[in-house]
């Protein structure tokens, strides 16, 4: 199916509301490595062929082989997609389960099931597995071992900023999976823009979860109207593809964008109010000390 494509000043482009997030503050959630573990599978697949004419053991441990380096795979990829997440913060915890350590060691099971043959022996079989082990932790790396900017953040209402956070990316998925059913590939840019709008708004209060009770409306009852409203919209459009349907939706994703936009840029100002309060206290305490920068009488 052809795909139309559109630049800044193509008329099919989607309006840009002002303000809009800087690119510094938009989260890079897509790992480079993300692709590589498909050729992992891919490599694995001689194992299906091999495990069918020697008997019922060839059999299992063929299959066994490839489902072991498939889930290896899977494992890896989730682990990368983990570690892509945990580079867009500034505060991140790590991961709770190693991923892409999970994926070695289960691509060294996989080697080492498929190498079993009477003339290698387990201990062939072992050496093998190591070694693919090895090989993916090499390709791949270790998962983050250490939170990141956690320093002085209340633990506590770190966690309330993660699951309201896991809240609104479910209602911006469900946005994303309902404009899909509409096939109009330019509100389904639209949906996705708005989406890394508000992803921003939510970095910013992972940042200072002291913002959360000024963004929680946003984050929840707001993306949970938008949410409704492109599932009615996707249904009404695949129904009677209302013009006007079509350009009221349109309209309601510019004033969320251009809402979602001035709140982000709120909280990072006030964070920045904050700091400044804070710098000027503690040079007033230092003044009282007879503490002088030097140079300065």
């Amino acid at each position: 199916m052809a795909q139309r494509f559109g630049g800044k000043y193509s008329p099919d482009t989607p309006p840009q509301p002002s303000g809009t997030i800087p690119p510094e503050r938009r989260p890079r959630v897509e790992h480079r490595q993300e692709g590589w573990p498909f050729w992992i599978v891919a490599a694995a697949l001689p194992f299906l062929p091999m495990a069918f004419g020697d008997g019922p053991v060839a059999l299992a441990r063929g299959l066994a082989a490839f489902a072991l380096i498939a889930a290896s795979a899977w494992m890896t990829r989730e682990g990368l997609r983990a570690e892509a997440a945990f580079e867009a913060r500034k505060v991140a915890r790590r991961p709770a389960l190693p991923r892409k350590l999970l994926g070695a060691v289960l691509l060294g099971l996989g080697l080492a099931c498929g190498a079993q043959s009477p003339e290698m022996g387990l201990a062939g079989a072992a050496v093998i597995g190591l070694i693919g082990l090895g090989l993916g932790v090499v390709a791949f790396g270790f998962d983050p071992a250490r939170d990141k900017g956690m320093e002085g953040i209340d633990t506590f209402q770190q966690d309330r900023v993660a699951r309201v956070v896991e809240e609104g990316e479910k209602y911006l998925a469900a946005m994303q999976g309902a404009i899909t059913r509409a096939g109009d590939r330019q509100l389904e840019a639209r949906v996705a823009q708005f989406a890394t709008t508000a992803q921003a708004l939510f970095r910013a209060v992972e940042e200072d979860p002291g913002d959360l009770s000024a963004a929680r409306r946003y984050m929840g009852v707001y993306l949970e109207g938008a949410r409704d409203a492109t599932v009615k919209f996707a249904d009404l459009w695949a129904q009677t593809r209302d013009a006007q349907a079509r350009a009221d939706y349109a309209a309601l994703l510019d004033d969320l964008e251009s809402n979602f936009t001035a709140r982000t840029r709120s909280l990072i100002e006030n964070g920045r109010e904050g700091l400044e309060i804070e710098i000027d206290v503690l040079r007033d305490r230092l003044a009282r000390e007879g503490v002088r920068p030097p140079g300065k009488g």
